[in-house]
This record gives C-alpha cells, sequence and structure tokens, in this order.
C-alpha cells in the first residue's frame, strides 16, 4: 500500500517551490504527540532565523526514519553529509575537506524550500558547520560546548557561561548563548575568517584553560570522563573540522521535542530550556524577535586568544585529546584513559612504543 503522500507550497525568496511530503501524519515525536508535517510547518515558520544562523554553511542531517521514538524506547538515527541520489536542484552542496584529506560534496541549506525537503528526508537535527560554503576552511564564529556533567545541571553551565562571557570579553569578542536542547549551552563567538580550525581549536582551549583557572571546583577540561568529577565540561573538541552541534532553532532528537534556541544572556538565569520546543518557538520568535539576528554583524579575531594558547605551551600546557575518529596529532597526548596508562608503552610525543 503507498503511503499518504502532499504536497507543500513552499514561499522561498526567489519564488514558490512544491515539495512533496510523504507520511505527514507519522508520529515524528510520539510523546508529544507532533507529527511530520507539525515538522514541516515549524520549519517554514522559524526559516528566518534558521537560516540567518544556519544558511550557507556545510550542513550533516541527522535523519530518523522511524520518528525519535518514546521516552521509553528511543529511535536511532543516521547521519546525511553528502547529497543522496534525487536531490531536487534547489537543495546546493560544496565539496569540503574532511580530516583525513579526503574531499566530497556536502548539502548546503539556502532557501526554506530546501530545509523542508531535508524534513521530508526524515533530518530532526541539523548539524551546521562553524565555516561558510563560501570559505569552508575557516570558521566565522568560535563555538563552546558547556556540557554538564553527572552530578551538574543547567544552572551550572549558566553560572559557567556568564564567566566564560567576561573571558571572551577579556580577549576582545562578543559571546552569544544558545540552549543545546538539552541539558547544556553553547556560547558562540562571530570571528574574522582568518585562521583555520586547528588554530580556532587553540583559541577555544586557550579561553577554556583559562575559565577552568577561575573556576576549577566548576569547570574543567579534562578530555577523559573519569576524571571531570561533578563539574560542567568545556567541549574543546567541537571546534574541530567536520565536528558539529545541534544548529540554532534545530529541533532535538529527544522525547519533549526540544529546540537549540538562541537566548538573551539576561534570560538565562532562572531559564527552563526543557520549555523551548518545536511548538513554543514560533510565538517566542513573533513575541521577541531572534536574539541572534545581528550576530554576525562584528566580527572579532582570535589572535589574543592565541596569545593565551603560546603563553600556556611555554608554561607546559600544550596539546590536547583529538576525537578517536581523527588522525593522530602533533603533540597530542596517548589517546588511552590515564587509569590504563602504562607509562612506558608511550613516548614523549604521545605515540606506543612498539614491542
Amino acid at each position: 500500500m503507498a503511503s499518504e503522500r502532499v504536497t507543500l507550497t513552499v514561499a522561498d525568496s526567489d519564488g514558490e517551490r512544491e515539495v512533496a511530503l510523504s507520511s505527514p501524519n507519522k508520529l515524528v515525536w510520539p510523546d508529544a504527540g507532533i507529527t511530520k508535517a507539525e515538522l514541516a510547518e515549524y520549519i517554514q515558520l522559524v526559516s528566518g532565523p534558521f537560516l540567518t544562523s544556519n544558511g550557507n554553511r556545510p550542513v550533516s542531517l541527522e535523519r530518523f526514519r522511524d520518528g525519535v521514538g518514546s521516552s521509553d524506547s528511543r529511535a536511532e538515527g543516521f547521519f546525511s553529509k553528502n547529497p543522496p541520489k534525487g536531490t531536487p536542484d534547489f537543495v546546493d552542496a560544496v565539496t569540503v575537506t574532511y580530516n583525513s584529506g579526503r574531499q566530497h560534496p556536502q548539502i548546503v541549506l539556502n532557501r526554506t524550500s530546501a530545509i523542508v525537503w531535508a524534513v521530508q528526508m526524515n533530518t530532526i537535527v541539523f548539524h551546521p558547520w562553524a565555516s561558510l560554503a563560501t570559505d569552508a576552511d575557516n570558521p566565522v564564529e568560535l563555538r563552546i560546548d558547556l556540557d554538564p556533567q553527572p552530578g551538574t545541571d543547567f544552572a551550572d553551565a549558566v553560572t559557567a557561561a556568564h564567566a566564560l562571557r567576561e573571558v571572551l570579553k577579556e580577549a576582545g569578542l562578543e559571546a552569544f548563548a544558545k540552549t543545546s536542547g538539552n541539558r547544556g549551552l553553547h556560547v558562540f563567538a562571530p570571528i574574522e575568517p582568518t585562521h583555520e580550525f586547528l588554530d580556532v581549536r587553540h583559541a577555544v582551549i586557550a579561553a577554556g584553560r583559562e575559565l577552568e583557572r577561575r573556576m576549577p571546583e566548576q569547570v574543567t577540561m579534562n578530555w577523559w570522563k573519569e576524571e571531570r568529577g561533578e563539574r560542567i565540561f568545556v567541549d574543546f573538541n567541537q571546534a574541530n573540522r567536520d565536528r558539529t552541534m545541534a544548529g540554532a532553532y534545530s529541533p532535538r532528537a529527544l522525547p519533549g521535542a526540544t529546540v537549540s534556541t538562541p537566548v538573551q544572556w539576561e534570560e538565562l538565569d532562572g531559564l527552563d530550556p526543557m520549555a523551548f520546543t518545536v511548538r513554543s518557538i514560533p510565538q517566542r520568535l513573533a513575541d521577541l524577535g531572534d536574539p541572534w539576528a545581528d550576530k554576525q554583524a562584528s566580527p572579532g579575531r582570535i589572535d589574543t586568544l592565541l596569545e593565551w594558547w603560546e603563553r600556556d605551551k611555554e608554561n607546559g600546557l600544550g596539546e590536547l585529546s583529538f576525537p578517536p575518529e581523527f588522525p593522530k596529532m602533533p603533540g597530542e597526548p596517548p589517546r588511552v584513559q590515564p587509569s590504563k596508562k602504562v607509562a612506558g608503552n608511550w613516548d614523549a610525543d604521545g605515540n606506543a612504543v612498539e614491542d
């Protein structure tokens, strides 16, 4: 039996387009009763601010063929980076270089119809790069993920975010905040696209280390979970090439249909991030507008943070661990849990010693 299908008329800046939507009544979020058709409507309602933050960028689509599942039985998703066969011509693409050195086209969403097409492809979470499609190798924003560890919560992330804002201000950068759509906070700072990803990663590490020095009992830069304790983890590896986080106004694959939402700094204290959902965000935008509308208007530079990075290197604080899928990087410490490390099995550069 053929699945139900409707045709949506989508308003783009250059005219209207028709986009097919199959299974419109399929429950994407069963616990919240939100269907695929309602998700497509949400995307159209928020497409303006969504494209302001996520358009003209390489983007990875996190897709769920059967929705997110319920709170009792979560579904598994998968990522799409390359345009699949049959991608319509109103969905753009750009060739990017991955960490392995391999190059491949990656999806770029530049119009509302393209986002609706992504929903038709069962996309729930949109993961944009920190760089633009026009210059994919040089980020236009510094991103810092404040990740609560067991024993901490969103309020602890808020405390860290306020302090991080001051650190970035001292480095000459203006910080912007958004909820992750879960328990954490994302802090972004717009920057001029003058440095490639590794430099920007080092700038994030420098900012994180400065924050950790000021809040050692509340914040940690430790990559290994066994060393983090009950502190907020500054996830510096989200600054790497091809490492992404949920974009502004992207839904999350969580039972409550929460949304990663830009906020004003004055809102953070006492904020309930679970109140930002696919159903509540359109009205929030109508009432308050987009806090990130002018985020990229006055980008800063990471020169001061890179000076801090060099200062810390001179004081013995060098490179930190990279994600496991990355090639071994110069100066990287051993890729083994500290509790399992046998000193004699590793050389000074963090490479395993052959028997």
